[in-house]
């Protein structure tokens, strides 16, 4: 039988294909630079194949061997690492850290009940959030930095299981003098006659905007792109946009119920489409030790929703 790695020795290799850079990869590994590069040594001499390029000088470059078995190597760490937290969630559920993603256009509005609610239930749980897009969130669930993510549906989450929690409505946001201020509700055909301000690229927010834009006929054929050159980091700089006149833009109800309209001159309408909302809910890795207590979290966070959202709670969580 073959030599295995050891553990030490993948974290080693993981760290550094993330960093790049042998100081900071052993000072993340606590340890010297020295003993981090003989690591790296030994596992290519228990190999027998060479895991990075030595021929560029100082710069870390992995040779395309070792790109490939530093990503078997997160995946075994991560295995690895759930052995324990699965006889940790048999003996007492909810304990020990919790790393949780979220995206920008929810976790600013959903963090601060998140956290309070958290430390009551479940004072035992170490919990740490990341905020990031969609696409980098799944990224690092799947490569076992994260343990359980906070989305906002659909979303192309493929190899999870997901759990919906409530929808969460959309509403158009727009100064007291705006055409559709008239209006009870805004029809959806009528959003691209007028400048939008959107997400910038890589926001799911902003895909599920251009999705409702392109119900206008005026927009038949186009991406449903406005005719708006602005776009906003936040949801936040969004709503200064429009109040300084620069266009309308869709607004989650979430967002809206804590208060990110509070002091401005702007309003919210309903809007009318089979868009118009979206679906929070929770995504964690298929087969993962810890299903168990994600369902059991999935209750607390229904309870978070604002109590003008339609709750949508699940008993079971959904393959995608």
């Amino acid at each position: 039988m073959l030599p295995l790695p050891s553990a030490q020795q993948l974290r080693y290799l993981i760290t550094l294909s993330e960093l790049r850079h042998f100081g900071r990869a052993a000072a993340a590994c606590a340890v010297t630079q020295s003993t981090l590069s003989a690591g790296i040594m030994a596992l290519e001499r228990q190999l027998d194949a060479p895991l990075l390029d030595r021929t560029v000088g100082k710069k870390v470059v992995f040779t395309p061997l070792g790109h490939e078995i530093a990503l078997k190597a997160r995946q075994a760490l991560a295995a690895l690492e759930a052995v324990p937290q699965l006889a940790a969630a048999a003996r007492t559920p909810l304990t020990g850290p919790l790393r949780v993603g979220i995206i920008p256009t929810i976790g600013p509005f959903l963090i601060p009940q998140l956290v309070r609610n958290l430390r009551e239930h479940f004072p035992r749980l170490l919990l740490s959030i990341t905020e990031d897009t969609t696409e980098h969130l799944l990224e690092k669930l799947s490569l076992g930095q994260l343990d359980i993510l906070v989305l906002a549906m659909p979303c192309l989450c493929d190899g999870t299981e997901t759990h919906p929690l409530w929808q969460d409505p959309f509403r158009v946001i727009m100064p007291p003098d705006h055409p559709f201020s008239a209006l009870p509700a805004v029809p959806a055909s009528q959003l691209s006659e007028h400048s939008m301000i959107m997400m910038e690229d890589g926001h799911c927010l902003r895909d599920q905007t251009l999705a409702i834009c392109r119900q206008s006929p005026s927009r038949s054929g186009s991406e449903g792109e406005s005719d708006s050159t602005f776009t906003a980091m936040s949801l936040h700089s969004m709503a200064e946009m429009v109040e300084l006149g620069l266009g309308i833009a869709i607004m989650p109800e979430l967002a809206i119920h804590a208060g990110i309209l509070h002091g401005r001159n702007l309003i919210a309408r309903p809007l009318t489409s089979d868009l118009a909302r979206r679906t929070i809910g929770l995504a964690w890795r298929p087969r993962s030790p810890r299903a168990a207590d994600f369902q059991t979290l999935a209750t607390t966070f229904a309870a978070l929703a604002p109590p003008v959202s339609t709750s949508r709670k699940t008993n079971k969580a959904v393959k995608l």
